[in-house]
């Protein structure tokens, strides 16, 4: 039996992942506040979880896996407002930006992606839950969680309540019990966006809204919550609160996986620095790929540096591990090839060890080059599943290193100019060899002895 272990946030250390239930498992990932494009530490848990969903899809025969679009919210309404337009023009407009993003960096479509805007009832039946339980007062308008009356909150940042609050932003206001309660329901203006409730006209708090996403669409208990390390709190553990309490005490999560913190030149990414590098404008530069290896070449709870330095590394690096299948179209690739045995499928077992499955995969691409017959293909059909399985090499090779036509001159000109060159050394006629040969270093064209590619 496959056995795939994973840190578990709340105790603090790896654990043996055992499903709930091993015919179907359920994955929820917090996904983005759309009111802006998204920079690349937004990218990273996308990238991460992704990864799992395609180790779990790898082990069990279904998988669940949803990640949230949350389209009502303070920044959206600021967003909007700033700009004159609907909240709903913002909403569309950096939802469907989101996803084309992702999907540059090969991320696989969740299976299910919930929108706030369209789980208000659920919202509201949860907060009217939590009141009849005693765990949610009204105030002013208000309806706010009691977080004193649930005795081990904090049990996800494994924290004293006092010690939470010293280090956090908690808004102070009059009508709170105690200052670590959190709104549930808000009210609304006249000009703000609202919905009808018990509680007057208003709006769901954010914590709430994943919550009632979770318990609609994969029930009380689920398998994995991923998320950013800046969520476990106040966001999750405002989330295991809710959950936890609405449902009668019971498990909410049984492993929490955060991923770290990306830095920028060395440097934690902040808005007071200036230093987002946003997702589209690196696609303007680098493939996605290179941003998705940029984003796997260090283990995902660890600090991440991204740099300049960071992303030519993963081209050159994907230079390589493409051309390992240069010249090997004719092997085929099985399907069915069991990866139980592999050392890179080893590795992303162990709490997605992504630094040591990448150099796994580089020494199996190393190998293939000594190999052929039965041998060759079981290799080759390892370095492509395992691939896969990191969601890279899913280019055609010649693709890949020829680029596209934007890029300068065209593929086929490249092609002509080359075949032209080989018949004028065949001639004898190396002058004109030659002006060939540069010409193509002019346009940055570099030619290997399986093909050429683009500097």
């Amino acid at each position: 039996m496959t056995m795939l272990k994973v840190y578990n946030t709340q105790t603090g250390q790896k654990e043996v992942f055992e499903a709930l239930d091993p015919e179907h498992i359920k994955m929820y990932v917090c996904g983005p506040t759309v009111y802006n494009r998204v920079h690349i530490g937004n990218a990273r848990p996308v990238v991460v979880f992704d990864t799992l969903y395609r180790v779990l899809k790898s082990i069990y025969p279904k998988v669940t896996y949803a990640r949230n679009i949350t389209d009502i919210d303070d920044k959206i309404m600021h967003a909007a407002k700033e700009q004159g337009v609907e909240i709903s023009h913002i909403t569309r407009e950096y939802a469907q930006a989101y996803i084309e993003d992702m999907g540059a960096l090969n991320n696989l479509q969740p299976d299910i992606t919930p929108y706030a805007t369209e789980h208000l009832p659920e919202m509201i039946a949860m907060v009217q839950s939590l009141i009849d339980q005693d765990h949610a007062y009204e105030a002013q308008g208000h309806v706010l969680f009691d977080v004193k009356s649930m005795p081990d909150y904090g049990k996800l940042a494994n924290r004293k309540l006092e010690d939470m609050l010293a280090g956090a932003r908690v808004e102070v206001a009059d009508y709170k019990r105690y200052a670590g309660d959190f709104v549930l329901w808000k009210p609304s203006s006249d000009v703000e966006p609202g919905w009808d409730s018990p509680w007057g006209r208003g709006r769901p708090g954010w914590h709430l809204e994943c919550s009632a996403m979770i318990e609609k669409h994969l029930g009380d208990t689920i398998d994995i919550h991923g998320g950013g390390r800046d969520l476990v709190f106040p966001h999750h553990e405002n989330e295991v609160a809710q959950s936890t309490c609405a449902h009668g005490g019971k498990q909410f999560v049984r492993y929490w996986m955060h991923n770290g913190y990306v830095n920028i030149d060395g440097e934690k990414m902040s808005k007071s620095l200036g230093n987002f590098r946003m997702v589209k404008d690196l696609l303007t530069q680098y493939h996605g790929e290179v941003l998705r290896f940029a984003l796997l070449s260090a283990q995902y709870r660890s600090e991440l540096n991204f740099s300049v330095d960071l992303l030519d590394q993963a081209s050159n690096t994907l230079d390589s591990l493409y051309g390992y299948l240069r010249g090997l179209d004719d092997v085929a690739v099985d399907v069915d090839f069991d990866l139980k045995d592999s050392k890179a499928y080893a590795a992303l077992l162990d709490d997605l060890n992504t630094p040591l499955a990448i150099s796994e995969l580089h020494a199996l691409g190393k190998q293939m080059r000594a190999l052929e017959g039965d041998a060759l293909q079981q290799a080759k059909s390892e370095f492509v599943k395992m691939a896969e399985l990191l969601g890279l090499l899913q280019n055609d090779v010649d693709a890949w290193f020829k680029g596209s036509d934007d890029d300068g001159i065209s593929a086929e000109a490249v092609d002509v100019l080359i075949v032209e060159m080989k018949q004028a050394r065949g001639d004898k006629d190396y002058g004109r060899a030659d002006e060939i040969r540069d010409q193509l270093q002019a346009e940055g064209i570099v030619i290997e002895r399986d093909g050429w590619r683009r500097a």
